[in-house]
C-alpha cells in the first residue's frame, strides 16, 4: 500500500458579509452579515474544531474596489468586501473557545508601524499559545493608499523592498530582543526579567529606524 498522506485543512473566511461569493449573502439561509457579532465567530471557530479543522484563514483588505465604472456603488449594493473589520481582533474571541484550531491573519505591512505590530503578533501568540500565523501582504489597491494618504500604490518592487526590511525589524524583535529563560519571574527574589537578557534593538534599515526593546 502507498503510504499515507496527511491532509491539512483550513476553512477561508473574512470579516466582511460578501467574501469570495459575491451575492450568497442574500440566501435566506446565509448568516454572513451577523459579521459584527463576536458569537457568529467563536459559533465558527467551534464548528471548525468539532469538524477536526487544522485552521481559520482570515483574509483581508483594507481599501474598497472602486475601479468598475469609477465608482463604489456596485462594490456597496452588492456588499463586495465593504463593509470590511479587522481580522486581527476576532483572534483571541475565537481561541478561547478552541484548543486546537490554528489561526491566519492578513495583515498588510505598508499599514501596520512594525514596532507596534510586532507587539500585536506577540500577544496573539501568548494568547493563543502559539496558534497565530500571519500572511503577510504588500496591498495591490490605490484606493488603500489613497485613504492612507499616499498619492497611490507604491510601485511593486519597492513596495517588496520595504516589506522586506520590515520583516528585518520585525524578527530582530521577536527574536533578538529577549533571550530565552529573560523571563525569572523570581517572587522570592522580586526578579521578574533579567535585565542582561534583555537588549534594545536597534534597526537602521533603507525604510525604517527603530531603537528600542520588545514590549
Amino acid at each position: 500500500m502507498p503510504p499515507r498522506k496527511q491532509i491539512i485543512l483550513n476553512a477561508f473566511n473574512m470579516n466582511c458579509v460578501g467574501h469570495i461569493n459575491h451575492g450568497l449573502w442574500a440566501h435566506p439561509r446565509d448568516r454572513s452579515h451577523d459579521y459584527k457579532s463576536l458569537r457568529h465567530w467563536t459559533d465558527l471557530a467551534r464548528t471548525l474544531e468539532r469538524g477536526l479543522f487544522d485552521g481559520l484563514f482570515l483574509a483581508d483588505i483594507v481599501g474598497v474596489y472602486d475601479i468598475y465604472q469609477n465608482s463604489v456603488d456596485l462594490t456597496l449594493r452588492e456588499s463586495i468586501q465593504l463593509p470590511v473589520n479587522d481580522p486581527m481582533l476576532l483572534v483571541s474571541g475565537m481561541a478561547a473557545v478552541t484548543d486546537n484550531l490554528g489561526f491566519g491573519i492578513t495583515v498588510n505591512t505598508s499599514v501596520e508601524a512594525p514596532y507596534t505590530f510586532a507587539r500585536k503578533i506577540s500577544t496573539l501568540d501568548h494568547l493563543t499559545s502559539g496558534r497565530i500565523g500571519w500572511n503577510i501582504v504588500t496591498g495591490y489597491l490605490d484606493s488603500a493608499a489613497k485613504a492612507l494618504g499616499e498619492t497611490g500604490m507604491t510601485e511593486h518592487d519597492t513596495r517588496y523592498d520595504q516589506a522586506d526590511d520590515y520583516m528585518d525589524l520585525l524578527y530582530k524583535l521577536w527574536e533578538g530582543s529577549w533571550e530565552e529563560g529573560a523571563v525569572r519571574l523570581d517572587k522570592q527574589a522580586r526578579i521578574y526579567a533579567d535585565p542582561a537578557k534583555v537588549h534594545k534593538v536597534q534597526h537602521h534599515g533603507p525604510y525604517y529606524q527603530s531603537e528600542g526593546y520588545h514590549l
